[in-house]
């Protein structure tokens, strides 16, 4: 057990209890609640490891420390002396480890006073996100939030003992990095001895871990620090944190299996939760069609179901037009939603014209028969086709969308998770994993006319579909043709997902050199431009690169599912706002002219 004593205390304000009666202690901590009944004076000490009681009583307490404690208020830092003394029956609180005791105390003494906070001190807080984050040593204080904070340090020892049990090397690779601004933008670093070159913060290791596999450490790890230059939300920071792992002579499989052991292993060393494996494992395609999004949330049903076949000729315009075109209709199944009100139904309408799509139809299934505005452009052979491939019954509705085939089916995902969210469809009691894999290597780019890396310019193309890349240079289809050899390409890529959120993001990578530069050129990257970029690591894959995979899953998601948070704020110390802003300490800012000369730059241009 950790020895708390110092030359300010004995002990720390978590640990007394009923075995400690009689002794003489002393506590440190900040003034979480101040009482004064009839005469006794009662402080509530908070630090790290908890709260104690500590009762100043004019009885036994010198009337010079009673007059002091009187002058304390929220936040004071103190030193308490007395001892340990059973609370009275009435008073005990046997939900907390402290709750049956208290501190008479005969000694005080205050090491440091405090303006009066902001904002109490307190879980149920009332005090705006802003207001919090510019204050954030004050609300790192509160338990909720400061429990997040230590459950993250006890999963990170928790990672590393799993990866070091299974031959995995933990390697620091570099922050000042050269700039490959191919996916999010780079933070940029000026070099003062190199004036007019720049470094990059580095987006991920990714270049580096897989020199490392080259170097032939075999299994890497890093529990490591990226930074991206991106538009920001919930589940996304300027800087954030991955626990980044790299494995040669591996394939999907043992990928897999290493993430399931190191995830199985976490929950229940952390959260004493028993996760099953093998987590379930779905293509791109099928989770797309059944699911409308590649993050699936699978802690409830209502998948979509294709209805294409059964509204070809069914009479709508809608319909039949979306399906000529070569488009696709969809839908979703709300069990007993047919007494939606009209403002509900409306309000399902905003959601779908909000994801991009251009309406909803809906048929509610009452006991009186069906209801719906399209009923009287529909044949009855297709509202019973419908209805039976819908698998519905008397009380439910159906939720109809027709547009092109990846719009339909977004605007389905879309509307399915609002539909979980809002009507409290989801079990909020389990955890649902998944691996999504085998995506689409290329999507193209109609803004540029070209071809871009779904995810990741370093993985590599299925096997079965290697031959693709030297057929899309040979092809006169163009290039936005989804017949092109390029767009049929899937790729070794897959992702974990767990109830909604995507965790974590790998693939089998490229080793082979002259793979990786027939991969660039379709990117639109001249034979002078890749060497400009990525020459160090085309000049690595020739020197006996091995068969390498890896992945990366986001630490800061993790732990925000893990502990119920809304946002990845919450699991993060110091966070920046969606502005990216830090209102704490106020970065970013301006730097002097002084620094400005010292290397070599202007500022100009500068719109506010």
């Amino acid at each position: 057990m950790t020895n708390f004593k110092t030359g300010y205390r004995t002990h720390n304000c978590g640990e007394l209890n009923l075995e400690t009666v009689g002794e003489k202690v002393v506590l440190c901590g900040w003034v979480a609640g101040w009482r004064d009944l009839g005469g006794v004076i009662f402080i509530d000490l908070r630090d790290r490891w908890g709260i104690t009681q500590i009762t100043f009583n004019p009885q036994n307490c010198p009337s010079d420390i009673m007059e002091f404690a009187r002058k304390l208020r929220y936040e004071f830092v103190i030193q308490a002396m007395g001892r340990v003394q059973p609370r009275p029956d009435n008073a005990r609180n046997r939900n907390m480890i402290t709750g049956e005791i208290e501190v008479s105390a005969d000694g005080l003494t205050v090491l440091n006073q405090s303006e009066t906070p902001p904002f109490l001190v307190e879980d149920d807080v009332d005090a705006s996100e802003e207001l919090r984050l510019e204050y954030r040593y004050l609300d790192l204080r509160r338990p909720v939030l400061k429990d997040k904070i230590l459950l993250r340090h006890r999963a990170v020892l928790e990672i590393r003992k799993f990866l070091d049990g299974q031959g995995f090397t933990e390697i620091e690779t570099p922050l000042l990095i050269k700039s490959t601004p191919e996916g999010a933008r780079d933070y940029i670093v000026p070099s003062r001895v190199n004036k007019g070159s720049f470094y990059a913060l580095p987006q991920s290791p990714q270049l580096f871990k897989q020199i490392l596999m080259i170097s032939g450490f075999d299994r890497y790890f890093q529990i490591a620090r990226c930074l991206r230059d991106e538009d920001l939300r919930a589940d996304r920071q300027p800087e954030h944190t991955q626990i980044d792992m790299e494995m040669a002579f591996v394939g999907i499989d043992e990928v897999f299996g290493i993430v399931e052991s190191m995830m199985v292993h976490l929950f229940d060393s952390i959260l004493g939760i028993k996760l099953q494996i093998p987590f379930a494992r779905l293509t791109y395609d099928e989770v797309m069609a059944r699911f409308g999004i590649d993050k699936p949330d699978m802690r409830f049903d209502m998948e979509i179901i294709e209805l294409s076949d059964q509204v070809k000729d069914c009479g709508f315009g809608v319909f039949e037009n979306a399906v000529s075109a070569g488009g696709y209709v969809g839908a979703l199944l709300f069990k007993g939603g047919a007494g939606l009100s009209r403002k509900n139904l409306d309000q399902l309408q905003d959601i779908v014209k909000g994801t991009g799509g251009k309406g909803l139809a809906h048929i509610a299934l009452k006991d009186e028969g069906p209801k719906s505005p399209i009923l009287k452009f529909l044949k009855q052979e297709s509202l019973d086709a419908i209805i039976d491939q819908m698998n519905a019954e008397s009380g439910d509705l159906i939720l109809i969308v027709a547009d092109r085939k990846y719009r339909a089916l977004s605007c389905l995902g879309n509307l399915r998770l609002s539909i979980g969210k809002k009507y409290d469809l989801i079990d909020k009691n389990l955890w649902r994993f998944a691996w999504v894999y085998k995506f689409p290597l290329f999507e193209y780019n109609a803004e540029l006319k070209r071809f871009d890396a779904m995810h990741n310019i370093v993985t590599s193309p299925c096997e079965e579909d290697i031959p693709l890349l030297d057929e899309g240079f040979a092809s006169d289809l163009p290039l936005d043709n989804e017949t092109h050899p390029w767009a049929r390409i899937y790729a070794n890529q897959y992702d974990l997902v767990c109830n909604g959120s995507e965790l974590a993001s790998g693939g089998i990578r490229i080793h082979r050199s002259e793979m990786q530069q027939k991969v660039l050129k379709i990117l639109g990257l001249s034979e002078e431009r890749a060497e400009k970029m990525f020459g160090f690591l085309l000049k690595a894959l020739k020197y006996g690169a091995p068969p390498h995979a890896g992945i990366a899953p986001g630490l800061d998601r993790i732990m925000a599912l893990m502990t119920g948070s809304d946002s990845i704020r919450d699991v993060i110390a110091f966070p920046k706002t969606t502005g990216a802003r830090s209102l704490m300490d106020g970065s970013p800012s301006p730097v002097n002219q002084d620094q400005l000369d010292e290397l070599g730059l202007t500022i100009k241009n500068i719109r506010r």
